[in-house]
């Protein structure tokens, strides 16, 4: 247990020293995102493994022969060589006609395998209706033997965007910028260092999770390089004091900003107090830890460390500092 404790302060450290981070890493631009798209389709080619009598295939497979020109007397076509398939996809931001897309295809009937199969051309819309792509191709299943997941399948590159996604950024007069994580501290940090790079006051944070950035004249008609440079930029962002704890596995994540106040703690034959230097002599043969006031929940944990307390007596040690009020900062059990 001491090294997975040792592991987690480690890690502690290398997050206060690397701290910073590109603004493209912590915000987004309004406007610039990924779309998902979703089609219904048929899978042909299965070696029996289809679906059988499901009604909405038999139906879905005697419209496309219908549609192929293939006029049957009944609407209803039933093959155990078919499967009915959601195909799912992402659309990314500023995506062009004829770029590929990889796709996803799901067995919604009651198949028992889509290896072998192929997808046939199967139109892939949006939220709004609209056809942004046309997917068709060869399925691959991952896995294999028991690991294999064979109802669920891929097809690298299987669709074709139809429709170009995205809007003239070049010429806009205001860009706006969402933060991942909305903080105060973060937004007028991204602003003044936004402010300070552009040279001007440009800049301007509306709430906690957002800024908005007037274009300068320098820049005019020129936002793919504005963006390219507010992107670039590197901001320390602020977040809350914080302890994520997970007893299932004893994994404890620790915030470099949780402190602990004035506390001592009696957990078994071990003794932890916070600013009391006279328990250094008290505590017989029992295990003593003792710390300064102030200290980090990092620093408690190494000291813990060094006495052989669990995982198990760790979480309980963190949960009852913050019962009594002594740890500042939120303490998330999972």
């Amino acid at each position: 247990m001491r090294k997975i404790f040792s592991t987690l302060l480690i890690l502690n450290v290398i997050t206060l020293e690397a701290s910073a981070a590109r603004l493209k890493d912590i915000a987004s631009i309004r406007g610039v995102r990924e779309n998902q798209l979703i089609g219904y389709g048929i899978v042909v080619g299965l070696k029996g493994t289809g679906d059988g009598k499901n009604e909405f295939t038999s139906k879905s497979v005697g419209r496309m022969l219908d549609k192929l020109g293939v006029k049957l007397d009944t609407q209803s076509v039933e093959s155990k060589n078919v499967a009915a398939v959601i195909v799912t996809a992402t659309l990314p931001a500023f995506g062009k006609s004829g770029n590929p897309l990889d796709i996803t295809v799901n067995a919604l009937g009651d198949a028992s395998s889509l290896e072998g199969g192929t997808l046939l051309q199967t139109p892939l819309r949006a939220a709004n209706e609209e056809v942004y792509a046309v997917a068709q191709g060869a399925i691959i299943i991952g896995g294999e033997g028991k690991a294999a997941h064979s109802t669920v399948g891929r097809i690298p590159n299987g669709a074709i965007i139809e429709k170009d996604v995205g809007a003239d950024f070049a010429s806009r007069k205001m860009f706006r910028l969402t933060l991942h994580n909305p903080d105060f501290i973060t937004a007028a940090r991204t602003m003044l260092t936004i402010n300070r790079e552009l040279g001007g006051q440009y800049a301007s944070a509306k709430d906690a999770g957002t800024i908005d950035i007037v274009t300068p004249f320098a820049y005019e008609n020129r936002g793919v390089e504005l963006l390219a440079t507010i992107e670039a930029i590197e901001i320390n962002p602020d977040s809350k004091a914080r302890v994520i704890v997970n007893e299932k596995t004893g994994t404890v994540i620790i915030g470099d900003k949780v402190k602990i106040s004035r506390v001592a703690i009696a957990h078994g034959n071990l003794t932890v107090k916070v600013g009391d230097k006279k328990g250094k002599e008290e505590g017989g043969g029992d295990r003593v830890a003792v710390l300064d006031t102030g200290v980090s929940v990092g620093e408690l944990v190494q000291a813990l460390n060094k006495l052989g307390v669990s995982p198990k007596d760790l979480i309980s040690i963190l949960q009852s500092i913050k019962a009594a009020g002594a740890l500042h900062g939120e303490l998330d059990v999972l």
